[in-house]
C-alpha cells in the first residue's frame, strides 16, 4: 500500500543518534521521508546531526528553529528523548525527579505546541509520535519517577491528540517495553537470570531491538494511520498480556 510510505514528508526525530531513535529514524527514512537526526551530541560517524541538550528549556526553541530553518517542508515529529535518573523512593530528591520531568515530559509538551504552531502558521497538517513505554501503564521496581514520567506522557498523548485534531495534526504514542539499548544493555549484561526471567514472561521469548520499535512508528507517521487519533500502541512482544506469563 502507497498510504504506508512517507514520500515527500520531512521528519524530526529527537534522541535519534542511538538506541530506539536511531532505528526509527532509519525506518522513515528507508519509508522515503528527509530525516532530521538529534542529539546532545553526535555519535561517531555521524554528521549533520542537530545539536542541542533538551534537558534545557531554551534548547527547545532553538532547536524548532534550526530544524524548520533546515527543513522548511517538516511536517512529522518524534519526541524520542528521554532518559532515567531514578534511584530508590525514599532517597529520591527534588532535583533528580525535576530533571526527569522536565526531559522526559516538559521537553516534549513545548516541542509539540512549538511543532504545531509552525504547522498552523504554514497552514498544513502533520503528525507526532511519542515514545512512551509499557512503564507508562505498569509501575517498575526502582522507577518511580521514570514511570510517572511515561504515565504523564501516555495522557499528554490523547489531550494533544484532541488539542491539534481541528488542525489536522495527529498525535499518537508507542510504548516500547524491555528494549535493548545502550540505555538498558548495562543491566542485561549484568543479570542474566534475570534475562531469562524475563524471556519466560515476554511471548516473543526474547527481548526487543530498538529495530522492533521502527515499523509501528512509521506506521503513526503515514497516511496509512489517517484515521487514528490519541492511542498508545505497545510494541513488547507481549510482556504485558498475562499477569504472570506463559510456561514452557
Amino acid at each position: 500500500m502507497k498510504s504506508f510510505q512517507l514520500h515527500g514528508h520531512a521528519a524530526l526525530v529527537t534522541g535519534s543518534t542511538r538506541g530506539i531513535g536511531a532505528a526509527i529514524a532509519d525506518g522513515i527514512e528507508e519509508a522515503g521521508a528527509a530525516v532530521l537526526r538529534h542529539g546532545r551530541r553526535p555519535e561517531p560517524g555521524q554528521q549533520n546531526v542537530l545539536l542541542a541538550d533538551l534537558g534545557q528549556r531554551e534548547a527547545v526553541s532553538t532547536l524548532l528553529t534550526e530544524a524548520f530553518a533546515r527543513q522548511p517542508g517538516l511536517d512529522l515529529l518524534v519526541c524520542n528523548a528521554g532518559s532515567f535518573f531514578d534511584t530508590d523512593f525514599l532517597e529520591m530528591d527534588r532535583e533528580r525527579f525535576e530533571q526527569t520531568m522536565r526531559l522526559n515530559v516538559e521537553q516534549a509538551y513545548f516541542l509539540i505546541q512549538g511543532f504545531a504552531r509552525e504547522l498552523v502558521a504554514r497552514k498544513r497538517g502533520g503528525a507526532v509520535v511519542l515514545i512512551s513505554s509499557t512503564n507508562g501503564f505498569q509501575a517498575e521496581e526502582g522507577s518511580t519517577a521514570y514511570d510517572t514520567s511515561k504515565g504523564a506522557l501516555v495522557m499528554m498523548t490523547r489531550s494533544t491528540a484532541m488539542a491539534l485534531a481541528p488542525h489536522q495534526i495527529r498525535v499518537n504514542a508507542v510504548a516500547p517495553g524491555l528494549i535493548v539499548t545502550p540505555l538498558t544493555s548495562g543491566w542485561i549484561t549484568e543479570s542474566p537470570e534475570k534475562v531469562r526471567h524475563y524471556e519466560k514472561k515476554i511471548l516473543a521469548r526474547r527481548l526487543g531491538t530498538s529495530e522492533d520499535c521502527a515499523g509501528a512508528s512509521v506506521f503513526l507517521l503515514s497516511d496509512a494511520a489517517r484515521y487514528i487519533y490519541g492511542p498508545t500502541i505497545v510494541v513488547d512482544g507481549g510482556l504485558t498480556v498475562g499477569q504472570i506469563g506463559s510456561f514452557p
